[in-house]
């Protein structure tokens, strides 16, 4: 491979993990919007925490892989699967850290919405032909 083509994929790279926070972000704040219309004020935050829950090491994980990509350090499998593992268990340790300290003011349904809205954030990426 050419260092010309190397970067041309890594650019490539990089965009597409920019891109999925992005998306991410956005449709976190469309469930966060839509919960505070159905059901008020509480499942707004619970919604917003539950996409928090995945959002902020799925950020770091991106972040991770863009310094690898761009630091020409060589990123292998074993490195993806630590990211990965590091993203899930951040994840788990976040949501006992809001099911712990919110208490009664969670909003189970909203939380879950939130959690699986951002989980599915390259859905929109797929919608508005970003994801190639």
């Amino acid at each position: 491979m050419t260092p010309q083509e190397r970067a041309r994929m890594n650019a490539r790279a990089a965009k597409g993990l920019v891109n999925l926070v992005l998306a991410q972000s956005a449709m976190l704040l469309i469930a966060a919007l839509a919960s505070w219309l159905v059901a008020g004020g509480y499942a707004a935050l619970s919604a917003l925490a539950g996409g928090l829950i995945y959002l902020i090491p799925s950020s770091f994980a991106a972040l991770h892989m863009l310094v690898k990509i761009y630091s020409q350090a060589n990123a292998g499998a074993l490195t993806f699967f630590w990211t990965q593992a590091l993203k899930i268990g951040g994840t788990l340790a976040l949501l006992a850290l809001v099911v712990r300290f919110a208490g009664t003011y969670l909003v189970w349904p909203a939380l879950l919405v939130g959690l699986v809205v951002v989980l599915k954030g390259y859905v929109l990426l797929l919608v508005l032909n970003k994801l190639r």
